[in-house]
C-alpha cells in the first residue's frame, strides 16, 4: 500500500502534479496562418527555428495552482507549488485538504527524491527510476519543457517530419523507440504533445490550454496530462493560478530521522 501511494506521488511530481481551476484571464491573439506544403532544407530549418524562438526564456520559474488527479478510477484534489531552476532542479510541494502538505519532491537531472509526509516514508532514486512509468528517452529536460510549455529540443531536428495542417504546424518523428507528435497553435506555441513507446504499452498525451502573457512571453495556464503504463491510467488536469519567472527560488527538502526509507 505504501509503495503504491508513493509511486503515485512520484509520477505526480514528475509530470507536474496538479488540478483544475478556472483560468484567470484569456489571451486571444490572431496570428497569420501558415500556408504551403511541408518545407524542406533551409525552409524547414527556418520554421523549426521560428517555433523554438517562441519558447519562454527563464532562469527560474515559480508556478502555483490547483490540480485534480485521477488514477485508475480514484480522484484527488490538491494544491500544487512547483519551482524550477532551469537545467538544475524541479521542486514540488503538494497540499491537500485543510492546507496539510502531503508530499514534497525534488527532481534533478540525476536523481528523484520524494517525501510522503502522510505516511512518514521517503524514496530516493536515480532519475532512471522514472522509466518504470515512461519511455527511456524521457529525460529531465523533456519534463522541464513539458512544465514550461516549451519545445522539446530532441524533437526539433531536421530528421523530424514537419507538416502544415490547415495553417497549423505539426511535427512527427521517432527518437530511438519513442514516437512523438507535437502540434502548434496560431501563436506558434505548443498546443499538444503525444509520446508513445514503440516497445511497450506506455503512452502520454499533453494538451495545453489558454496562454497568458508573462513578462512579454506567453505561458500556458492550463495543462492536461493523460498517461498510460500497462494497466495504470493517470489523468491530470492542471491550471496554474500564479506564474513568476526569474526570481530567487528555494528548494527546502529535509528528511526527518523518523522517516522510513523504502525501495
Amino acid at each position: 500500500m505504501r509503495r503504491n501511494i508513493l509511486n503515485s506521488l512520484v509520477f505526480l511530481a514528475l509530470l507536474s502534479l496538479s488540478t483544475a481551476c478556472k483560468t484567470k484571464k484569456k489571451i486571444v491573439v490572431v496570428a497569420p496562418p501558415v500556408t504551403g506544403v511541408a518545407p524542406v532544407n533551409s525552409e524547414k530549418l527556418e520554421t523549426l527555428n521560428l517555433l523554438q524562438s517562441k519558447d519562454i526564456s527563464y532562469t527560474t520559474l515559480s508556478l502555483k495552482g490547483k490540480a485534480k488527479l485521477e488514477m485508475n478510477g480514484n480522484s484527488n484534489n490538491v494544491s500544487i507549488n512547483i519551482r524550477i531552476r532551469k537545467d538544475e532542479g524541479i521542486w514540488v510541494s503538494i497540499t491537500g485538504a485543510f492546507g496539510i502538505e502531503g508530499a514534497r519532491a525534488l527532481i534533478t537531472p540525476d536523481s528523484i527524491k520524494v517525501l510522503n509526509k502522510l505516511q512518514s516514508v521517503y524514496l530516493a532514486k536515480p532519475f532512471s527510476y522514472v522509466h518504470r512509468y515512461t519511455n527511456p528517452q524521457v529525460t529531465y529536460k523533456l519534463l522541464q519543457a513539458i512544465l514550461s510549455g516549451n519545445t522539446i529540443p530532441e524533437f526539433m531536428t531536421a530528421n523530424a517530419d514537419l507538416k502544415d495542417k490547415n495553417g497549423l504546424w505539426q511535427i512527427n518523428g521517432e527518437d530511438a523507440d519513442l514516437a512523438y507528435r507535437a502540434l502548434f497553435n496560431t501563436l506558434f506555441k505548443v498546443s499538444e504533445y503525444e509520446l508513445n513507446d514503440l516497445k511497450s504499452a506506455k503512452a502520454m498525451k499533453v494538451v495545453y490550454g489558454d496562454y497568458q502573457n508573462m513578462n512579454g512571453t506567453l505561458f500556458p495556464t492550463a495543462l492536461q496530462i493523460n498517461s498510460m503504463s500497462g494497466k495504470q491510467n493517470i489523468a491530470l488536469n492542471i491550471d496554474f493560478s500564479k506564474v513568476e519567472s526569474n526570481l530567487p527560488v528555494e528548494f527546502p527538502f529535509n528528511v526527518p530521522g523518523k522517516y522510513e526509507v523504502i525501495d
